[in-house]
């Protein structure tokens, strides 16, 4: 089997953040999602470390994350995991959209990421149950972002990056088409990546309606249909094409505004004409946390090809009983297309991660085929 050693990066930027020696090899995602035994994969699925103050996050937010999640540990997951008849998680940090530029956030994205790389390590035998997307530093520091991606792609075998939909506070705040980042875009394209896109609100004076509509409720889905309208106007959805972009929440608002957004910014100015803008659209992937329900179903059911639609759970960031709500509803709305389900719940993901070119898989290169031994496992 491949795996993926902690060798130096190809680049010659060096590393300003030592990778850690206690590192052991990982397996490419092409390997592990080749194991015959991975019937549903969740897309969407957190992670938070021990040293996150979570009920200070919660505050500024305006989110109750259940008490029975927290504090995290894998063992949380893999219980509702188990439950949920989920066999594969990939794992994300949600993504923060304020920083600095600096060494405080670049060691902070790597201490996340080699957290998360560790976890999949601890996991992989006899049936790997994580992946993870790696989290970048503040997004305008093009170059340790760049680094970032290098080594986790290159080092830690992760499955894509997970960003937030904007940068920034107040006016300085940007979105994440804007010309700062083309040099992250570009090189994502060139790798055929792919980038988790979760909305993030810029911070604000009115940061959400009401104690019962916080950020993650109204907010988080209109910014990441604002920041995929941004890519698609700023015709960055078209200059670099090898990138593939997960919405998440069924991409908020998309499917039922890109309409408005095709039309009206063509009248604008926009270059591109409505219909440009709307195949721009279909594009992105669109994952199903907190969003199954039947209107949205048949909303992306009618935008997009079923290979663009994936599952995700949001979990730990909400309960089991929360993910499984919306899971029920989705398997209630296909269930008399079993061919569809078993693409949005594993095989559209597996076509997905095992196109990047991160770590192609060859023939030899499955968990079946590794050499028996002691191995950790859950």
């Amino acid at each position: 089997m491949k795996l993926i050693s902690d060798r130096k990066s190809n680049s010659n930027t060096p590393l300003t953040t030592k990778p850690s020696p206690k590192l052991s090899p990982s397996l490419s995602p092409a390997a592990i999602l080749a194991h015959s035994s991975i019937k549903r994969i969740d897309v969407h699925h957190h992670y938070f470390p021990s040293d996150l103050k979570k009920s200070k996050a919660n505050s500024k937010i305006g989110w109750k994350t259940p008490e029975g999640n927290l504090p995290w540990s894998p063992s949380t997951s893999l219980a509702a995991m188990d439950a949920m008849s989920i066999d594969l998680s990939i794992l994300s940090f949600p993504p923060i959209p304020s920083g600095s530029i600096g060494k405080i956030d670049r060691a902070s994205a790597r201490s996340r990421n080699e957290y998360a790389a560790q976890i999949c390590r601890d996991h992989l035998f006899p049936v790997p149950r994580f992946g993870f997307f790696a989290t970048l530093p503040f997004l305008d520091d093009v170059e340790g972002c760049l680094e970032e991606i290098r080594y986790t792609f290159d080092q830690l075998g992760a499955f894509g990056v997970s960003i937030a939909s904007c940068y920034g506070e107040g006016k300085s705040a940007k979105y994440v088409g804007h010309e700062t980042y083309l040099p992250i875009w570009a090189e994502l394209n060139r790798r055929k990546a792919v980038v988790f896109l979760h909305g993030a609100q810029v911070p604000s004076s009115t940061p959400y309606p009401h104690e019962f509509l916080g950020i993650p409720v109204t907010e988080s889905p209109n910014e990441t249909l604002k920041a995929a309208a941004h890519l698609v106007v700023t015709q960055n959805r078209r200059i670099y094409p090898n990138v593939k972009i997960i919405l998440a929440h069924l991409g908020g608002t998309t499917p039922f505004l890109a309409c408005r957004v095709a039309v009206l910014s063509n009248h604008m100015g926009c270059a591109l004409t409505p219909e440009e803008i709307l195949e721009d659209f279909k594009t992105f992937y669109y994952e199903t946390a907190l969003s199954a329900y039947e209107t949205n179903l048949l909303a992306i059911d009618s935008f997009v090809e079923h290979d663009h639609v994936l599952f995700g759970t949001d979990f730990p960031a909400v309960s089991r009983d929360m993910s499984n709500w919306y899971t029920n509803n989705l398997e209630m709305h296909y269930a008399n297309d079993k061919i569809k389900l078993q693409r949005i719940m594993r095989d559209n993901a597996v076509k997905l991660f095992t196109e990047t070119t991160n770590n192609p898989l060859s023939e030899e290169d499955t968990p079946e085929k590794e050499q028996k031994g002691d191995h950790d496992n859950y």
